[in-house]
């Protein structure tokens, strides 16, 4: 059995889902959406990250972790923020000890949907339909436990 960790990056929203992988078998543990502060400065926007990351951590104890990599806005700045958010994701995934796997959105997509310009709603509905009577906290705890789920399926095969 493992315990996997999925994050979808955000300075503004994180989402994150817990999921046990057993075998062939998915079932869900827990979700969410971490919310820092806008008008907070990035340092303590980060550090908001951080604490709610460890905190997730102590109390889901996973065996691994995955999170979506970049993918580049139409705008530079929000791609800088969330450079900056997942870089300091990344950093309290290694601090708690955790293997990450990286994976583009467009293979999360094709993972769980089946196409790679699957839309968001899409996605909701699957993970709904792969993890029976989840409650999700939102679209990014929904991408969260795809990553999971992605994680689940793929860790350790060659993409």
């Amino acid at each position: 059995m493992t315990i996997i960790l999925g994050i979808d990056p955000g300075l503004g929203t994180t989402g994150w889902g817990v999921i046990r992988y057993q075998g062939n078998r998915l079932s869900h543990i827990a979700n969410g959406q971490i919310r820092t502060n806008a008008k907070a400065p990035l340092p303590s926007r980060l550090l908001e990250l951080d604490t709610a990351v460890a905190a997730i951590v102590t109390d889901y104890r996973p065996d691994a972790a995955a999170i979506e990599e970049i993918y580049v806005n139409k705008n530079p700045q929000t791609t800088l923020k969330l450079v900056q958010a997942r870089g300091g994701l990344l950093l309290s995934l290694a601090r708690a000890g955790l293997g990450v796997g990286e994976y583009a959105p467009r293979l999360i997509k094709k993972a769980i949907v089946g196409t790679g310009a699957a839309e968001k709603v899409q996605i909701d509905a699957m993970v709904q339909r792969l993890l029976p009577g989840v409650q999700i906290a939102g679209p990014d705890a929904a991408d969260a436990l795809a990553v999971a789920i992605t994680h689940a399926h793929l860790a350790g095969h060659p993409r």
